[in-house]
Order: structure tokens, then sequence, then C-alpha cells
């Protein structure tokens, strides 16, 4: 591998959206003419997902249309090439989430969608189509739901055959189908193994189904080497939170026990891929507390190997190259994002495209069957990121697509990973972002925007929330509170339910170091989504005079209701279990404690909200009204929990804006006023 500074950059055509040869850091002192902040911050990403096919001469790209459309083109990578339209969904009642190639002239797509059953139902179905759209053929079995043929999940690829010509391993759903007085049907039922043929749909069993399966591990060669079952309890199969693993030595068809996982605790071994040659399953296991990354022989010897851990903070993925999915590292955030890679000459590379294109997230996304050209990803906190092509025996680099070209030429705003004391002295991790130009908070207008999950942190680098906010000239302070994931079990805790209270107060303490640094305390605000929106209630709710206003996206507000919601599904009773019972669930439920808010509240729902349903914000609508808390509830129609659409969200943050600037009013007291609701469902 050549030195860094021996790297030739050749800054190619701008392939679709035609934009200047430029990094998208290299920014103005002021806005372009026009700009309009709101719709080029909550626009969606211009560039969903992009993927190289196995020669290496075509890129597919997903990426939005109007609404929650999607559409995937092809484009050939030459001169005068024009990009070709293979499949699309207008986002009504499905939408593309990602487009992978199966041969040179053929993609497998996955689609995500909604039922308009009671309760919303959600889809997933797996197409093949032609890079030109023709011979679309549906990959799941058509009989899996007998009105629709959509299924609730079960099917994936699980190895690309990379020497064969379109075809495919996948598994696959099967129902039972006995029709009275024919002999037409079957009585198959499960998730088994198919190899399929993408093109003709000609199918050939691997694995029969079982109805105890939930999913399968190949070795990527063509052998099914690890399969996943669900430990169920009673009657109703009732998940337990548990996962069984089972392996076959090489060449036995007998299925031995490997492992057992438990997602809830992340108790056991998750193995999540296999190296045939090594004959070992990678996946993790905690070391003292924080997920460690390992290996598991599958010889029978039960060997167990630690490849990598760390003393602060779990070991987060398996990082992968090559169409046979080669493991060549592990990934981990600590203040930044990191890989810790096993492959030298990989690692080398990645070290010198990151100092050609001056970037420090730098990432390959997708490669050539012989790894001879690669798509490399680079952004960073003040870039939403590049996609590049680089080819290894020229060593030449050039641009293809931006993942937001609105943004060009935008001033952005640096995020800074700080820390600040918690009241109980504990020391909590956090990520701070100034307007451009300043250096402190000293003065501005600040929000408080916690994540969501609750079991998930924020992470360093670009994020549209909170660009647009510093954009409009707000300090803006993303703490990573006890209760977030991915800094071991004595960080999590409990997590943020049953123990809301430490989650709080982190939340509160992360607005009181605000202040201590100079943040105007009369123009203090929350803002979360999510859980990140229960934070911002609940902060309000524990204490009434540190924000002047709250913002909430898609809020959980009653923990019992919220527990509720998962009834009739397998995973009840570990979701009430995940959020407990006893006294905190209604001391931490601001639907119930709405009469203690004392300053404006303004809440944003998607009506098709899968993940909060929108009864969490119908309650704290009239929870909030029966208080005379002045506060308005925006809705979404037909908008699911990541309101997936570029208009709703650039509403979104103007709504957001002119009810915080409201809120502090001319001489920073929180204006007052009557409730209010728009567009109710």
């Amino acid at each position: 591998m050549r030195r860094a500074s021996q790297v030739a950059v050749r800054w190619l055509h701008a392939l679709v959206f035609g934009v200047a040869a430029s990094s998208i850091s290299a920014v103005t002192a002021a806005d372009p003419a026009g700009f309009d902040a709101a719709a080029a911050f909550g626009a969606r990403e211009d560039v969903l997902q992009l993927s190289l096919s196995p020669d290496g001469r075509t890129i597919a790209y997903v990426t939005p249309l109007n609404g929650q459309g999607t559409v995937v083109q092809t484009q050939a990578l030459s001169k005068d090439s024009k990009p070709k339209v293979a499949l699309y969904a207008d986002g009504k009642k499905e939408h593309i989430t990602r487009c992978d190639w199966v041969a040179n002239d053929r993609l497998v797509c996955r689609i995500y969608g909604i039922l308009d059953y009671v309760p919303p139902l959600p889809f997933e179905r797996l197409v093949a189509v032609n890079a030109d759209g023709s011979n679309l053929k549906l990959l799941n079995k058509p009989q899996t739901d007998i009105t629709y043929g959509f299924e609730t999940g079960g099917s994936a690829v699980i190895d690309w055959l990379p020497d064969e010509n379109g075809a495919v391993l996948m598994s696959r759903a099967y129902v039972p189908q006995n029709h009275v007085g024919s002999h037409i049907g079957n009585d198959r039922e499960g998730i088994g193994v198919d190899r399929v043929d993408t093109r003709t749909l000609a199918s050939s069993p691997i694995l029969p189904p079982s109805a105890r399966v939930d999913g399968y591990v190949s070795d990527q060669h063509g052998t099914v080497r690890i399969v996943e079952q669900s430990d169920l309890r009673g009657a109703a199969r009732a998940s337990t939170g548990t996962l069984k693993y089972f392996y076959r030595a090489k060449g036995s068809d007998n299925w031995q026990p490997l492992s057992t996982w438990n997602y809830m605790d992340r108790e056991g071994f998750v193995p999540v891929a296999v190296d045939r040659d090594q004959d070992v399953a990678y996946g993790f296991k905690k070391k003292d507390g924080r997920l460690a990354a390992y290996t598991l022989s599958l010889d029978g010897s039960a060997r167990e190997t630690l490849l990598f851990s760390r003393d602060d903070v779990d070991v987060s993925g398996i990082v992968e190259i090559g169409r046979r999915h080669r493991v060549v590292g592990f990934s981990y955030a600590t203040e930044k994002g990191h890989i810790n890679y096993t492959d030298s000459s990989i690692e080398s590379l990645v070290k010198a495209l990151s100092a050609a294109l001056h970037s420090e997230a730098v990432w390959i996304t997708d490669e050539s069957l012989d790894e001879g050209k690669l798509l490399v990803f680079a952004g960073s906190d003040i870039d939403p990121g590049t996609y590049y092509l680089f080819e290894r025996s020229s060593h030449q680099l050039g641009p293809l697509l931006p993942v937001r070209a609105k943004l060009e030429g935008v001033k952005l705003a640096g995020m800074r990973p700080v820390t600040f004391a918690a009241h109980d002295g504990t020391t909590v991790p956090g990520y701070l972002t100034l307007p451009p130009g300043k250096t402190d908070p000293k003065g501005l207008p600040a929000l408080v925007m916690p994540h969501g999950g609750p079991g998930a942190r924020d992470e360093w680098g670009f994020n549209w929330l909170v660009q647009y906010f510093a954009h409009q000239g707000f300090a803006v302070l993303q703490p990573n509170f006890r209760g977030s994931a991915g800094y071991g079990d004595a960080w999590f805790i409990n997590n943020g339910f049953k123990s809301w209270q430490i989650a709080i107060g982190d939340v509160l303490d992360a607005g009181r170091w605000l202040v201590a640094q100079g943040a105007d305390p009369q123009k203090l605000a929350i803002f979360g989504w999510s859980y990140g929106g229960y934070a911002a209630l609940q902060s309000v709710v524990v204490d009434q005079s540190l924000f002047k206003a709250a913002v909430a996206v898609a809020p959980v507000t009653d923990l019992p209701t919220l527990a509720e919601q998962f009834r009739g599904w397998s995973n009840y009773y570990l979701e009430r279990d995940y959020i407990g019972e006893g006294p905190h669930l209604h001391e931490g439920s601001p639907a119930e404690n709405a009469v203690r808010i004392k300053v404006p509240v303004l809440l944003f729902q998607g009506t098709r909200d899968l993940n909060v349903n929108k009864r969490q914000a119908e309650l704290m609508d009239q929870a909030l009204s029966g208080a005379g808390v002045k506060h308005e509830v925006v809705w979404y129609q037909n908008l699911d929990h990541q309101l997936d659409d570029s208009t709703a969200r650039a509403d979104m943050l103007r709504r957001s804006d002119a009810f915080l600037r409201a809120a502090f009013g001319a001489n920073g007291a929180p204006a007052g006023g009557a409730a209010a609701s728009a567009a109710a469902p």
C-alpha cells in the first residue's frame, strides 16, 4: 500500500446529482442565497443506501421520492452514462430500505411496510429485479399470507453465493395450507432454508422449515453452520428472551448445542458470523460487564478465544468486507467511533484514504467481487458525507454521490465531546455543539437533547437535528446519561425506565452544566425523540424551573400503557418486565403528573407509529389540557416513528424553532396562553 501522500485523488464527474467537485466540508461564511434551513436540514438523505455490482462497473442507490416514497436507480460508472429506474415505492403502504447486487445485472431489494390492521401490522418483502427494472420476482414464499402475500418476518438472504449467477441461499417463512376436500396444500410451517434462483424462482430445499427456528448463519460458501431457536414458554409461546444456538461440524448433518444468548440481560454468547477456514463462529459475550468479541470453535472442542475487548465501552459490531463477508475488525465507540482492524492491509488502506480525504470517519461500505474496486464513505460532524469509488490498481479515488446535497456550502457546527458532573459526583459523557463561530455557550439559548432508546447512545458525527438547532443559534448538549447503552452493565443499570430517577437526574444535570458554562438560563429548553421525548417531559415534571420549554417527538408518556401496547404479542412479558412494576410506573409517567408541569410543551406524533403507539400522545394531550398547561400537539397522518417524510420533518423543525422562541419571550420569560391541538387524527 502506498503512503497516504502518494494516493492520487482524481475528482470524477458528478454522476447523478451534478454537484460541484468539492468537499462538502469546504464551507462558506454565509448561507447560500435563498437557503431554507428547515427544508435543507429536515430533508431525507439524497442517498439512503448505495451498493456496487460484483464487477465494480455499476452502482445502485436508494433515494427518496416525495412523502415516504423511495426509488432505486442504477448507473454504469462510465462517462455519459444515465441512471435507470429499477424499482420504486410510493411510500403510502411500503418503502424500499436497501438493495444489494446478486449478479452484475440483478438486485435483491428489501421492502418494508405497514398493513392497516388493528393494530397496524409491519411486513417485509424480498424482491429481485434486473438493473433496468425488468423481471421483477417476489422471493418470499407467496403463501406466507393468503390475503396479501406478505410476511411479518423470517425471509432473509443468508448467503449471496458469489460464485453463482443470481442464486442465493435464503431463509423463508412457511405457513401450513391444508384445503378441505382437496389434495392440494402443505403442512410445512416455520422458517427453512432454500436455494433460490432469483431469475426464475426455481428453488431447492436446503433445510426443512421449523416452527422453533428464528434464523440461520451460513459460512458464506453455501453451507449453513448455525441455527437459532427461540426459547418459548407456555401455550401462548411467549418469548423468554433467550435464544438457543446449534451448530454442525464440517461434513456433518447432526446439530449440536453451541451457546445460549439472552438479549434482555446480554448473558451468554451470540454468534453472528462463521469463518469456514478457521472453523469458528465470531460473536459477542460479556467480559467484566461489557461486550467483547470472541470466537467459538465449531469442531466440537468448545474452544473460546477472546479477540478484542475494551475496559470502558462495549465492542459494538463486527466489520466485514468482500462478497463473502470476511471479518476484518471490530467496531466500538468512545468519544468517537473506532475500528480495531485484524487485517493490516485493510487498516493501512483506510488510514491512507482518511489522509487523502482529510476525514476522521472513513468506512468501506461495499466492494467488487475481486475487491479491486471499493465504495468508500467519508464524513464527519461537519460533513454529512460523500460516497467515493476507489480503484486499488490505479490508486485513484473519485466522488460519486453526496449524502445531503442541499447542505453544500452551508457552514456546519462542530460536535465536541465533553463531560459534566452529575449531582452525585458521577462523570457523565456527552457532546456539545455550538453555533458556527462560537467557542462557548455564554449568553446563548440552549437545548439539552437526550437520545432515544433508552437502550442506545449518542455518537460523534453529523446529526441533522443537532445541526439545525445549532444553525439557528442554539448550543446543544447531548448527554449519554446513565441508562444509555454502549458503556456496559454498570452504566446501563436497570435501563432508563426502571431507573428513570437516575437517568432523568443526569439529564437535568446536563442542563445545569450548560447554565454553569454561561448559557442563558432564561432560554434553556429540552428536546427529545422517543425515549428522549419521555426524558424531556419527565424532566419538566421533576424540575419545574430549569427548562423553560419542552419539545417531545413520539414520546412515551405513560409507562403502564406502554407495557399494554405489547399485549397479545409474544414479547409482552419481556416488555412488561423491562418496564417493570411498582410505584415507579406512576411516579415516572409524565401523563400522570402533568399538573406539575409549569412550562409550555410541544408534541409531535405520527399516526402509524409502531414503536410508540399514538395513544401515548393522546394521553399526554388530555393530561396537559386537564392541568391547564399551554401546549400543542401536531399530528402527522400516516407517518411512522421516524417521520420519514422531508416535508413533515421540515415542518417539525420550523414549528419547534418558532415555539422555543415564543416560549422564551422577548425578555426571556416563558410565554403563556391556552392549550391547543393541531390536525388531530
